[in-house]
């Protein structure tokens, strides 16, 4: 199944964790809206690090979506794996297995994100067992 629509995101720089300071690690809380055929919200938290080469990072978040997808209730979590190689960026989101609830339980899948303009657009491909 095929879901898209846009969404606002607004982050938020938290502090570090005691001990990481020297790690140069940021960490950012992630407040989502979602809209189109996932009319949902989420919460969650990103990890993310530079390096000393211009147009190089990485960051890892995870986020907990809650609300609607094509009408059904519930929850899910996705997990981001993102990668800037020298200005090439490279993004994986996945549905984690196993955390849909309510009538989004058995949820499997991938979301696209896009950015143009500073407009937010996801595609998420999906299946429901």
């Amino acid at each position: 199944m095929h879901a898209s629509g846009t969404f606002d995101v607004k982050l938020a720089p938290q502090p570090a964790a005691p001990g990481t300071e020297a790690a140069q690690l940021g960490r950012l809380s992630i407040d989502k809206r979602f809209q189109g055929d996932l009319d949902a919200t989420s919460l969650g938290e990103m990890l993310s690090a530079g390096t000393g080469v211009p147009g190089s990072a990485g960051y890892v978040a995870i986020e907990r979506v809650s609300g609607s997808l094509h009408g059904r209730q519930g929850s899910f979590v996705l997990m981001h794996y993102g990668l800037m190689e020298r200005g090439a960026p490279s993004l994986r989101v996945s549905v984690v297995p196993d955390s849909g609830t309510g009538e989004l339980v058995g949820i499997k899948g991938e979301l696209a994100i896009r950015i143009e303009q500073a407009r937010h657009e996801y595609a998420l491909e999906y299946e429901l067992a």
